[in-house]
């Protein structure tokens, strides 16, 4: 199976305000995805929506969101339902800064209804969701899986906001257990040149789509009997999972 486990929805401040679920869904399903998972920055208010959207063409579906911890960096958070995702979502908001969103410097933040068939605005997201939580990564690992769900470190080979770049490597407890279930890869690295820094972490890659056109433009592919997070989870334990070739530009 082929899927996309970092998109972004126009709930984030910095993607396109066409990034609804319902076009989402279209772009990933033209594009042969098995699989999406909806990763909005420190929110997962729009997973409702997509939820419906995703269930309405047939498509499977994890809902997550991008989690700005305190070490500056973004990881992602991924269940099977909403409820799940927004459990983790009101964790989150409760570390962020309550600071009003200012439209004009970071953008809209729309919510979409989940009772209609349409992508149609129900709410505003007032919080900043550009700015990071006071969450850090041991306890946003913690809370992830009490909750059910996976923690992935988002790109690692970017020069800002990855694990590697903030800390030098990928974090483990004092133990020496992983935080992590995997470690993701933008749609542009080089595999050969990171498997060392991954250490024996899981490899996916994923399109961290902001616009239509970057949904499901590079993806992870493997042998999964579902969608879901105990078969993810299984893979990633066997390192089963295969990356798609990179991009060569952004």
């Amino acid at each position: 199976m082929k899927f996309d486990l970092h998109i972004h929805s126009c709930l984030s401040p910095c993607a396109n305000l066409e990034m609804s679920p319902g076009e989402i869904v279209s772009r990933a399903i033209s594009a042969g995805m098995g699989g999406i998972a909806l990763t909005d920055h420190n929110s997962a208010m729009n997973t409702p929506a997509m939820a419906r959207r995703a269930k309405a063409a047939g498509l499977a579906c994890l809902f997550g969101l991008e989690v700005q911890t305190a070490e500056e960096t973004h990881t992602l958070a991924l269940f099977d339902t909403p409820e799940q995702a927004l459990a983790m979502t009101e964790w989150v908001y409760a570390a962020m800064p309550k600071r009003v969103n200012d439209p004009d410097t970071f953008g809209d933040q729309p919510i979409l209804s989940a009772d209609s068939d349409e992508d149609e605005i129900a709410d505003l997201e007032w919080r900043i969701l550009a700015m990071g939580c006071r969450r850090t990564i041991p306890e946003t690992s913690a809370k992830a899986h009490e909750l059910g769900g996976l923690y992935i470190a988002a790109h690692i080979d970017r020069p800002n906001y990855s694990v590697v770049t903030a800390l030098g490597a990928v974090p483990r407890a004092p133990d020496g257990s992983p935080y992590f279930d995997a470690v993701e890869l933008s749609r542009t690295a080089d595999e050969a040149q990171w498997l060392a820094k991954a250490e024996d972490y899981a490899l996916t890659r994923s399109s961290d789509a902001h616009n239509p056109d970057d949904v499901a433009r590079v993806w992870t592919e493997a042998p999964l009997a579902g969608f879901s997070v105990a078969e993810l989870k299984r893979a990633f334990a066997g390192h089963t999972t295969r990356l798609s070739p990179r991009l060569t530009a952004f």
